[in-house]
């Protein structure tokens, strides 16, 4: 039973969000290649709470990691379980804050909204 999409969004979220999957994947004792290597049955209990089984026995999250720039994002791939998440689940813009105007924002919301969507039905659709 797939029960939760994680949703994590800005830098702010994702810094969060890339602790929480290091926590909870240390709980259910998941390496940062998604394979298990933990000591009791209890940790596999409940683990399709967070993760799909994917092929070769690995445990991926179910998240959607979204920002408008992909700074952010390479600073997750780069971190102790980047590798963890699926290259798919990353929704980014190309916009640097700091050189974006209104209507360019307004421009690139539309379809990271869309791709959010898409991102999120795939996930709990368990389409791989």
């Amino acid at each position: 039973m797939r029960e939760i999409v994680h949703l994590q969004a800005g830098q702010c979220g994702n810094q969060i969000g890339a602790k929480f999957w290091e926590v909870i994947s240390d709980e259910h004792g998941i390496d940062p290649t998604g394979t298990y290597h933990g000591d009791s049955d209890l940790q596999l209990e409940r683990i399709s709470v967070y993760y799909n089984e994917a092929t070769g026995g690995k445990y991926v999250p179910r998240a959607i990691l979204v920002d408008l720039e992909p700074g952010t994002m390479d600073s997750v791939r780069s971190g102790p379980f980047g590798q963890i998440f699926r290259p798919d689940n990353f929704v980014f813009g190309n916009c640097l804050l700091s050189t974006c105007h209104c209507a360019s924002q307004l421009c690139q919301a539309v379809p990271l909204a869309l791709a959010v969507c898409f991102s999120v039905f795939r996930c709990s659709q368990f389409f791989f």
